[in-house]
């Protein structure tokens, strides 16, 4: 019998449903959130602006600004026995992990319920992940219990100020602001229709988020920036990247942070946030990790035709802000979980269980033979 080949492998090209929130990749390139395009957003808008926005489905007006920032500050603090929970992971677990365990356990202390109050629930949960991964990386790695009700105006700034011990600069606060916004929403991705499957069975919130964060914790989605960095900073000079670069395409080895399942001539994404990454090393006073990320871009394009995903220089503006790489894909929770909770609120406004078909590929026939005989 001949080899079956299935058609549209991962989903590619599939259209599994209807959204409001966001276009992606129209005409090979391209971002909006609810009509908005990523570079207006990046310039103009804060992250709690885009997350508003998107849980709500307008921009705030000053006053529903206000209110809404007061309440996500007041969502900071974390039930004691979440810090306890915290307090026992080790220091060498790795930070995902640390925020699907987080996530869990909040959904046991502060269950949803029927879903009346799923807005609030969305917004405790994106409030309170900043808090989650700090106070445990703080605990573990320093002996340093945080105390998370901070009362910096952003969700990035608190994250720094908890994270580094210091108040951060404008500057870096802005950058890491930036970062939350160009994660903050991407369409159908693996994670977002990981949490709108789990959602469909009109299962809770938590479970929908614990379960989306679990799918981005992949080297293959999330985990890319990690996997980037640890390219990065294997190389001091241009030069060094260079060669390294077309060594690891000779031996045909994946190089990761280029090219885009729907993206096919650039990502919008990775233009801003590279502005940011050479911002961010000129105040540094160190250019390399910038210089090494803009030479295996220009290796990767003149090999291989590939662009840059908004994974690769998201890398070293991480770095340069002091972020431990292995926080790279957490801080990515923190910005989409604003997305992936109004891809919730729209499943449930419409839902229908997500249950595709398949096409069978296995023995046609078998014939049962008794286990003696076997």
């Amino acid at each position: 019998m001949g080899e079956k080949k299935l058609d549209g492998a991962g989903l590619r090209g599939q259209v599994a449903g209807k959204t409001a929130l966001s276009t992606v990749g129209k005409e090979g390139k391209g971002l909006t959130y609810r009509g908005y395009a990523i570079e207006e957003l990046a310039e103009k808008a804060s992250f709690e602006e885009v997350a508003y926005m998107l849980l709500y489905g307008k921009l705030p007006n000053q006053s529903e600004y206000d209110q809404y920032s007061a309440k996500l500050k007041s969502y900071r603090a974390l039930p004691e026995a979440l810090k306890e929970v915290l307090e026992r992971i080790p220091a060498d677990a790795h930070p995902m992990d640390v925020m699907r365990t987080g996530c869990s356990m909040l959904g046991n202390l502060e269950p949803e319920g029927d879903f009346s109050n799923q807005n609030e629930t969305a917004d405790r949960i994106m409030a309170a992940f900043a808090s989650i991964v700090t106070y445990w990386y703080r605990y573990s790695h320093d002996g340093v219990r945080v105390e998370t009700e901070t009362d910096h105006p952003t969700i990035g700034g608190q994250f720094l100020s908890l994270l580094t011990g210091k108040e951060p600069s404008e500057e870096h606060a802005r950058a890491l602001d930036v970062s939350l916004i160009l994660y903050a929403e991407h369409g159908f991705n693996a994670s977002t229709f990981t949490a709108r499957t789990c959602a469909s069975t009109l299962s809770d919130m938590h479970s929908s988020i614990t379960g989306a964060i679990g799918t981005l914790r992949g080297p293959l989605h999330g985990g890319a920036n990690e996997a980037a960095m640890e390219m990065i900073e294997q190389y001091s000079t241009r030069e060094e990247a260079k060669a390294g670069v077309l060594d690891l395409l000779a031996k045909k080895e994946k190089i990761m942070g280029f090219g885009h399942a729907v993206y096919s001539t650039e990502d919008p994404r990775n233009a801003i946030i590279k502005v940011w990454a050479e911002k961010l090393s000129k105040l540094d006073g160190n250019t390399t990790l910038y210089e090494v990320s803009e030479e295996i871009e220009k290796v990767m394009d003149e090999e291989k035709g590939m662009f840059a995903n908004t994974d690769f220089f998201m890398a070293s503006a991480y770095n340069y802000l002091g972020i431990p790489t292995a926080i790279f894909t957490p801080l990515f929770v923190i910005g989409r979980t604003s997305g992936w909770a109004a891809n919730i609120i729209e499943q449930r406004a419409d839902n229908r269980i997500i249950r595709p078909s398949e096409e069978y590929i296995g023995p046609d026939n078998s014939v049962w033979v008794d286990m003696s005989d076997r």
